[in-house]
């Protein structure tokens, strides 16, 4: 019987201050994903600016948020001045 070698990874803990470092200027991409009821390619294609769609999740409900597709943890939406924000309520 032959063996296989096997990949040993070193828990984060450990890693170097440096490491961390680098590894905090690698880009990511952050999505929220909002389950919208009812919503159809034709309505995407007619949404104007002010237009406002209902949301499965009830007013004021977590919706997860993704760092490059992984779960990361989940916020709230607020309004801050004219934009629309999410603030963060659990990292996992």
């Amino acid at each position: 019987m032959s063996s296989v070698p096997v990949a040993v990874s070193k828990k984060t803990d450990d890693w170097p201050h440096e490491l961390w470092e680098q590894a905090g200027l690698l880009p990511c991409s952050l999505s929220v994903d909002v389950p919208l009821m009812h919503f159809a390619v034709r309505d995407l294609l007619q949404l104007e600016p002010g237009a406002i769609v209902e949301s499965k999740n009830a007013n004021g409900a977590d919706v997860p948020v993704f760092a490059n597709t992984r779960l990361i943890g989940w916020a709230e939406f607020e309004v801050v001045g004219q934009r629309l924000a999410i603030r963060l309520t659990e990292l996992i």
